[in-house]
């Protein structure tokens, strides 16, 4: 029997092929031709959403989605092409030398003469084809490229699943203040531990918040309460804080009062939780070790809280 030509099916079926491909298969499918590109971009309505990770200290792009959390990985590479089975792919307008491996976890290796050139135009035509959310690799922002890629794809308005940002001495002040400027593009913003580096003076500006999640892992003395009050998150994680129990006694009275009305969940760590301290909302320290119901003034909201071996957690509960 000969090949079936596959673009050659009508649209509702061929947007069915596509359903059943792996993220890896569309991803080599649309490197064939302009035309396939363009039938893929076609059904992108139709297929599931992935995530795409610039991962720029390893010069890869990882695609995963929840389906397929292994991941595909497309790797950017500047050196010379010594390979006899080099094929070329029309990528962004541009005939792109690529080689395809089955060493893990690379499978398909694209070569640039220019690294920056390589991430951005992946990523615009990974764009096309699915419906994506970009995130960075967790030590991405020690990368030359951080910078230069995030500014170009935050000026397109492109929105993020969730970006990692080292507040150290190294990464430029007024970079960063642009970068916190464009927060509501944000899903998800962590401020990772910086170990043994020197954290940086920086002091980040909100609003805007990050659309969802924020999470603080160092201790930041800009953070105060007068700052948490005016997150608009649903979900808050602050690792390591100088909060005392009357700091967490306010936290707790602003929610029950109508504030955070966003909030869905909770941390903050601290070593100065003391279950011999003041009592919080009236209750002595060490009851809250158990799982204890909270509701707002109005009644309207319950959450479930708990502090236990120095954080407190609180979750929302959804309402009837």
């Amino acid at each position: 029997m000969p090949p079936l030509p596959l673009l050659r099916l009508p649209g509702v079926v061929l947007c069915e092929v596509f359903k059943l491909l792996s993220i890896g298969e569309k991803i080599k499918l649309s490197f064939c031709s302009k035309k396939t590109s363009a039938q893929i971009n076609s059904a992108r309505l139709y297929s599931q959403r992935v995530i795409v990770v610039l991962i720029m200290t390893q010069k890869v792009i990882r695609v995963y989605s929840d389906y397929q959390p292994v991941g595909f990985y497309i790797a950017i590479c500047t050196e010379k092409i010594d390979d006899s089975n080099i094929q070329h792919a029309r990528i962004e307008g541009c005939s792109v030398p690529v080689t395809t491996t089955d060493s893990e976890p690379i499978k398909i290796n694209t070569f640039w003469k220019d690294l920056k050139e390589g991430f951005l135009s992946i990523t615009r035509h990974l764009l096309k084809i699915f419906h994506c959310k970009i995130s960075t690799g967790r030590d991405c922002w020690r990368h030359e490229l951080f910078e230069p890629i995030l500014t170009e794809l935050f000026n397109q308005q492109q929105v993020f699943e969730k970006i990692f940002i080292g507040l150290h001495e190294s990464v430029d002040h007024n970079w960063l203040n642009r970068i916190f400027t464009y927060s509501e593009l944000v899903e998800g913003i962590e401020i990772p531990y910086l170990y043994s580096l020197t954290p940086s003076t920086f002091i980040p500006t909100f609003p805007p918040w990050p659309r969802q999640e924020i999470t603080i892992k160092p201790n930041f003395s800009w953070l105060t309460l007068d700052t948490l009050f005016t997150c608009t998150c649903s979900h808050i994680y602050i690792a390591n804080t100088n909060l005392e129990n009357k700091d967490l006694d306010e936290i707790l009275t602003y929610w029950k009062a109508g504030g955070l009305p966003n909030l869905e969940y909770l941390t903050i760590g601290s070593t100065k939780i003391k279950f011999d301290g003041d009592p919080i909302l009236g209750m002595v320290p060490s009851e809250w070790e158990d799982e204890t119901t909270i509701q707002t003034n109005d009644g309207l909201k319950t959450a479930v809280v708990q502090i236990c071996q120095n954080y407190l957690e609180m979750l929302t509960l959804p309402q009837p």
